[in-house]
């Protein structure tokens, strides 16, 4: 892609971001302005800020990524990622907002009347953005190494500082605008290309998705390796290279190639393009390093990253049939569709919508408009993974299928017009990671400022900040586990951590504050703990592996069976009248007690149990309790 353009592109969705951010200062006169907006946010714009702000790096590059090395598996992501917002509706929104609290550590001091609880949730909804906001950062940090070749810590250090500029300034006002212009914006980056792309692939003769062969260079291919990369090769081959491969630098850096010890690779003295030397590539696995550039001949097998495994199309589009070399692809599969369905509703950026529209008939509206806006984009980022396979398998050696949704426009329509392509799908992508990042930072600025900072907005602005630099700092020190990957770690600990704490606070009068404080720890940080594990190790093989990798299978019940138990064994410490009170309030729906809304500003500091107006709120868009 030509960098002039990509830069192109990101200046004006950061230019875009500011402005619009600063317009929203304008707007936010009151406090109320950066918790809630004031509550006059219309059902479209509403519905598309809570869409532009789900849409994250892992549905715009990553569910593309993970379809186009492991096959159609993966589609458990976004089935996952919108059936998750409805299992949030049905059993959660209209209780919860009737609740009055604003935040999950709200709710569990408010249903609890425990600070202990109050501060693990605070701590929590910290560690839960911070797990999603570090992928979104990295998402940065590889578009703009794709796009320009800057080094990966600048795209997260240019996102972050765009995000706590447009927190900072209006709070959720501010990152309503944003989030909804940043939707359409989104929403047209991935559809226009995916256009073109099905049209290039009818015009070649609709090359076979699901036919025998694993995926082949259909022609002369160049691949530019951007980062240091191990590889499998199944069958020999002899390519040009230029740079370091298997210890020897070749080309014209090396003259006719010098040992840099002992390789594979049997280096042949003889003319095969400018620059360049060509190498037999015998049997087994290679290294590249950074800078390289192998050119491979057409018709021969792609050799993939190791780790990844080559699949033939009828494996890949296959359920369950562990292409790509993914573990035990049911445990798996299953996993990843509990973290997501039940994660949605413990992600802190997410609940917080509900107090944005202006009452329970808006707030109905606005959920049936998500619903059709999430899935009309989950419809395009699998047929990115499906033609990358045909048209840029190179993707799969260098282990960057992540970047699939960039590249793919460029290569497939070629000239201008493929680079116009490509700058609009940068737009998008640095689109996705503002409004998600965005959504995250306010949620926690949100909390920090609630707790510590006595809710002012100088504190709230104070708080922005704080917000954003542990995942700054954390993304520039970790790397390698896919975008849609790290994401699920994320889900998977929110739905061992507030799933069962929402679930059982809202729908059972037995929940104590010490059996919701053990179940929380016990369901967070073992969760928690399998995130740290995965992020050191990388991915591996075996069930030891899988289990840690996707982690919802078995910490979920966990936490949902310590939290039971442990209210079971400490029933003495339950007020029937506080439960009642506030189950009552949670429960009885506006029609009965002519209620018109909670507050519109979050109280200054966190409250002990019931002490907030006891008059329910309007319908977040599920059937009343």
């Amino acid at each position: 892609m030509n960098p002039t353009l990509g830069l192109v592109a990101l200046a004006a969705v950061l230019v875009a971001t500011v402005a619009v951010g600063v317009y929203g200062l304008r707007l936010s006169r009151a406090t109320s302005d950066f918790y809630v907006a004031s509550r006059e946010v219309s059902p479209l714009w509403n519905a598309s800020a809570i869409s532009g702000e789900y849409l994250s790096a892992a549905s715009f590059l990553g569910v593309a990524g993970l379809v186009m090395a492991y096959g159609v598996d993966m589609l458990a992501y976004p089935v996952g990622y919108a059936a998750g917002y409805l299992v949030l509706l049905l059993l959660v929104a209209a209780p919860l907002r009737r609740s009055g609290a604003y935040t999950l550590p709200d709710f569990a001091e408010e249903r609890l009347g425990s600070t202990a609880v109050r501060r693990v949730a605070s701590v929590l909804v910290a560690v839960i953005a911070w797990l999603y906001l570090v992928p979104q950062l990295q998402g940065a940090g590889l578009t703009l190494q794709t796009v320009t070749g800057t080094p990966r810590w600048a795209g997260a250090v240019v996102v972050a500082g765009a995000v706590v500029v447009v927190s900072a300034a209006g709070g959720m006002r501010s990152v309503t605008l944003v989030q909804g212009l940043h939707f359409w914006l989104k929403l047209i980056a991935i559809a226009v290309p995916a256009l073109f792309l099905v049209m290039a692939w009818r015009t070649a003769g609709s090359p076979a998705l699901t036919g025998p062969d694993v995926p082949h260079f259909r022609h002369t291919t160049v691949v530019r390796i951007q980062d240091p990369v191990r590889f499998d090769v199944r069958a020999p081959v002899t390519v040009a290279v230029s740079g370091g491969l298997d210890g020897r630098t070749y080309g014209t850096a090396a003259g006719i190639g010098s040992d840099g010890g002992a390789g594979k690779a049997a280096h042949r003295n003889t003319g095969a393009g400018e620059g360049t030397s060509p190498v037999r590539l015998a049997v087994g696995e290679h290294s590249a390093a950074a800078g390289a550039r192998l050119t491979f001949p057409g018709g021969v097998p792609v050799p993939h990253q190791v780790g990844l495994k080559p699949a033939t199309g009828a494996d890949w589009a296959r359920p369950l049939s562990g292409a790509g070399g993914r573990a035990h692809p049911l445990y798996a599969v299953y996993s990843i569709l509990l973290a997501t369905f039940l994660g949605t509703m413990g992600l802190p950026h997410v609940l917080v919508r509900f107090y944005t529209n202006p009452d329970g008939r808006a707030a109905r509206r606005t959920t049936l408009l998500v619903l059709v806006l999430l899935s009309v984009f989950y419809l395009l980022p699998p047929v990115y993974g499906a033609l990358g396979r045909v048209f840029a398998p190179q993707l799969l050696l260098t282990g960057q299928t992540d970047t699939a949704v960039l590249v793919l426009p460029q290569i497939v329509q070629g000239g201008e017009a493929g680079r116009l392509l490509a700058a609009l799908a940068t737009a998008g992508a640095f689109a996705a990671f503002v409004s998600t990042a965005s959504g995250l930072t306010v949620s926690v600025a949100a909390v920090v400022s609630q707790d510590l900072l006595r809710g002012s907005a100088r504190g709230f602005r104070w708080a922005s900040l704080v917000a954003g630099v542990p995942p700054l700092v954390m993304a520039t020190m970790t790397t390698g586990l896919p975008v849609a990957d790290a994401i699920g770690l994320a889900f998977a600990v929110a739905a061992s951590s507030f799933c069962p704490l929402l679930v059982l606070g809202i729908w059972w009068r037995g929940l104590t504050d010490r059996g919701a404080l053990a179940g929380l720890v016990a369901g967070g940080g073992l969760a928690a703990v399998a995130v740290v594990v995965t992020s050191v190790r990388g991915p591996g093989h075996g069930w030891a592996a899988a289990l840690l990798e996707e982690p919802a299978a078995w910490t979920v019940p966990v936490a949902f069976a310590v939290m039971v138990a442990g209210s079971l064994f400490t029933r003495g410490r339950l007020s029937p009248a506080a439960v009642d009170r506030v189950m009552l309030r949670m429960h009885l729906p506006e029609e009965v007690t002519g209620a018109e809304g909670p507050p519109a500003v979050p109280p200054q500091q966190g409250p002990p149990a019931g002490s907030r107006a006891d008059v329910p709120a309007p319908d977040a868009g599920a059937p009343p309790g």
